[in-house]
């Protein structure tokens, strides 16, 4: 069947990112406040920074960056949300478990995953599944199970769209705005609960997190987090704009080469609610986050990560007890980060990151004279030949994921936030519908693919 002017996915993706960003600033103005800001502080240090290397589509994707977050209830949501952005060109990328975090919850990030596609708009939605397994009441445990099975939290015309774009390919500009339109209807704040104020009490008591995924007739996007060049200004200025900033900045110290993630966020708004009862109140759920992002590491690298976060805390990997101040805090990450190395040759060399590899205009003119060109990869990048430079890490730390989620809610019960069973990747992934991507091997794919381009391009079968 010939293509019926179908949109692309990257255009679909970039006009449901836009439609979400609207509606956010629509519906929580501190997140427009939170936009400004970076936004001021981008082009500070945009202009400050004539050696900063970004190039035009960098900037370009600087300005579009988003990633956000929903929570959902049962495995045929999750399988739905799937369906929706795969016609998105989002996959599935890792498998997060927050529960030994005190948060009832697996997760993955849905994104794009080609570079072309990245390029365009790195838009990803960070989904988490409720686990009902892990709450220890039973009878709660069944009501929740109950109240979840009589929603559905997309349209019929939604429904719809989905099975069409799956059978015939794609959508076309109409459709597609009908389906951003539709789909936009279930990350919406329903300030209507479902569920009357004893009940909600109830979940809440258990958990905060299986009140705010139980007891409304959708899930409702929890943040949106835009990427800022400097997250320590932005962490320093929110104040400045009315906002309250968490306590601390999540993920590795400020570094001269940044890895992985750092994340901030403003506190999550209290905003009233109107429950089945009749009765008013309040929940507390949506926020504002902000992020920082870096180079990917390798599995070699992350191991390092993982044990120097664990030094710098002192605890188990995803203790809760993080100092609140930041600026110590800080102080103490990068004292013990002092034993990650720092530059960009080392962490090359090192196999600790993850790097792309191409021919300079230097090395481009030197394919005139091949006779004088190296067969060592260091050899090539340290005359100039090559370049090297970082892949960006566009994942997510469970650390850090589960700091975000705890700073956000309502303190939990402390007897009923810790939960023992760990992870359950084959049961995520059967509601899912599919395996989830492992993130290592596509930024390895990503890094492979252009030495073998690089070694096309210089005749050589090997490049050491």
């Amino acid at each position: 069947m010939a293509l019926k002017n179908f949109m692309s996915a990257d255009d679909i993706r970039t006009l449901f990112s836009n439609a979400m960003s609207q509606l956010y600033q629509h519906e929580v103005p501190a997140y427009l406040d939170l936009l400004q800001l970076v936004q001021e502080v981008n082009q500070q240090q945009l202009a400050a920074q004539d050696q900063l290397s970004l190039q035009k589509d960098d900037v370009h994707r600087l300005n579009v960056e988003r990633h956000g977050a929903i929570r959902v209830g049962t495995g045929a949501e999750l399988n739905m949300l799937r369906r929706v952005f795969a016609i998105m060109g989002m996959a599935p990328v890792g498998y997060y478990d927050l529960s030994v975090a005190g948060v009832p919850v697996h997760s993955t990030a849905f994104r794009p995953i080609n570079p072309v596609s990245l390029r365009r708009n790195p838009f990803r939605m960070f989904t988490s599944l409720l686990r009902l397994e892990l709450i220890a009441d039973d009878a709660l445990r069944a009501q929740a199970a109950t109240i979840l099975a009589k929603r559905d939290i997309f349209s019929s015309k939604a429904r719809l769209l989905v099975s069409q774009a799956e059978a015939l390919g794609g959508l076309n500009p109409s459709q597609a705005q009908q389906f951003v339109t539709e789909i936009l209807t279930t990350f919406r704040w329903h300030p209507e609960a479902k569920v009357d104020v004893a009940t909600y009490q109830q979940l809440h008591a258990a958990h905060p997190l299986l009140a705010d995924i139980v007891a409304f007739s959708g899930p409702h996007i929890n943040h949106l987090t835009p990427r800022t060049l400097d997250i320590d200004a932005v962490q320093q200025r929110m104040s400045d704009v009315g906002l309250t900033p968490k306590s601390v900045i999540e993920g590795p110290p400020r570094r001269q080469c940044p890895i992985l993630l750092r994340q901030t966020s403003f506190q999550a708004l209290v905003e009233p609610v109107q429950f089945a009862d009749q009765q008013t109140g309040t929940h507390t759920a949506r926020f504002g986050e902000v992020e920082a992002r870096g180079m990917a590491l390798t599995p070699k690298g992350r191991a390092l990560y993982d044990k120097l976060l664990q030094r710098a805390q002192g605890a188990p990997p995803l203790n809760n007890d993080i100092p609140q101040d930041n600026a110590a805090y800080q102080r103490q990450l990068a004292q013990v980060f002092a034993d990650f190395p720092d530059d960009e040759t080392s962490l090359r060399t090192q196999q600790l990151g993850y790097f792309h590899y191409q021919l300079t205009a230097a090395g481009q003119q030197a394919l005139n004279t091949p006779h004088l060109l190296a067969t060592q990869l260091e050899d090539l990048i340290a005359q100039g030949l090559v370049s090297a430079t970082p892949i960006t890490y566009e994942d997510f730390l469970p650390v850090s994921a589960a700091g975000i989620f705890q700073s956000n809610l309502a303190s939990a019960n402390p007897t009923t936030a810790h939960f023992t069973q760990g992870a359950n990747q084959d049961a995520f992934e059967a509601a899912l519908g599919c395996p989830v991507l492992g993130e290592f091997t596509l930024y390895a794919k990503l890094q492979q693919d252009s030495l073998t381009e690089l070694k096309q391009q210089l005749g050589y079968v090997t490049l050491t």
